[in-house]
């Protein structure tokens, strides 16, 4: 098989050596050039043709967001943006993410005296992620429009929850899905891949712009109808029950299918807590997180969605979900939330 060609920008001439360092360790990635800024990576894009490009998010002198925002237009192609843990940091990263950049890999704070060497393999991961997904050209110089928001539906009489569960390019599907609620929808409960810092900035921005209330749960916190919960980047999310009332649970933990917060520990609290007064759906992302949790999900009833492999970035997570029986019914992004909607509006009238 052919090598995964990578191009890496970054201003610092430490980080390009250590990025290519790390990532040439894998056999299978071949870094093809490095660029100190957009005029050289510019020049690098048109005469090497990488597969995939490392964008460093802050860089002195220049507009990395205008850089991305001419590629992601004129030259669509998978980039990864290197973050430090930073709240500038997320905020730029998050409005890359936006325009089309399909991951995010974190400095650890200690980058320069070596604190890459335990952080090769998520690096070398999402490099490998990014090879396999689908980019489109921005169009509107990549200010999209929000999704026509549903008819208002009155959900009182229904205790559903929807849980759902992202990796790669989930930040931008997430949006999509949210913005098309209603007010008064059903309690959502949401574990995107995703460092922390950047889940609350997440949180903050969707909740501008929704029509439901958006934050990033916190522990023992009721969860009510109109408001969608994300889990924090650092933290598992699970769902509980008080009495009659649903709560949030956020707890430290061993990674779980690879990760922490994982779609499957919040999906097998949701089988096990709601049953049949769920709705689960898995949206685009990398792996198999998820997988077993959503069949979990189906098998105690619940209804199962996951979005199909033309509207994904990556088809991972669905297709291993839809393999192992996880997925009731499958449809493109732009029809997620309707469904979601249906299911709950259903219900209610039952």
């Amino acid at each position: 098989m052919a090598k995964i060609r990578v191009l890496i920008v970054d201003d610092s001439a430490l980080m390009r050596q250590i990025l290519s360092s790390l990532l040439s360790s894998d056999p299978a990635i071949e870094v093809v050039g490095t660029a100190p800024d957009p005029l050289v990576a510019r020049e690098k894009i048109k005469a090497l043709n990488p597969d995939v490009m490392t964008l460093d998010v802050e860089m002195p002198g220049m507009d990395g967001i205008a850089f991305l925002e001419k590629v992601m237009t004129l030259r669509p192609m998978p980039v990864v943006m290197v973050s430090s843990l930073t709240e500038h940091g997320a905020e730029v990263t998050l409005r890359a993410m936006e325009l089309g950049a399909v991951d995010v890999f974190c400095k650890p704070a200690d980058a320069a005296s070596g604190g890459f060497s335990g952080h090769a393999k998520e690096l070398i991961d999402k490099v490998k992620g990014a090879a396999m997904s689908r980019v489109k050209a921005l169009v509107n110089h990549g200010i999209r429009p929000p999704p026509k928001l549903a008819v208002t539906q009155i959900y009182k009489s229904t205790d559903r929850l929807v849980a759902i569960g992202s990796s790669t390019g989930g930040v931008e599907a997430l949006r999509d899905v949210i913005l098309a609620l209603p007010p008064d929808s059903p309690p959502m409960v949401i574990t995107q891949h995703i460092p922390p810092r950047f889940s609350a900035s997440f949180a903050e921005r969707l909740n501008g712009l929704a029509a439901v209330r958006v934050k990033e749960a916190i522990d023992n916190e009721r969860i009510l109808a109109g408001h969608v919960y994300i889990a924090p980047g650092d933290r598992h999310l699970t769902v509980k029950r008080s009495g009659a009332a649903l709560m949030t649970h956020t707890f430290d933990g061993p990674l779980t299918s690879g990760h922490k917060p994982s779609v499957d520990v919040l999906f097998h609290s949701v089988a096990e807590v709601c049953g049949s007064n769920a709705v689960g759906v898995i949206l685009t992302g990398m792996g198999r997180d998820g997988a077993e949790g959503l069949l979990a999900m189906r098998q105690a009833g619940a209804n199962t969605l996951g979005e199909d492999e033309a509207s994904c970035v990556v088809y991972g997570m669905p297709k291993a979900a839809k393999e192992l029986g996880g997925v009731e019914k499958e449809l493109p992004l732009t029809h997620i939330a309707d469904e979601i909607l249906k299911l709950c509006r259903d219900t209610a009238r039952h």
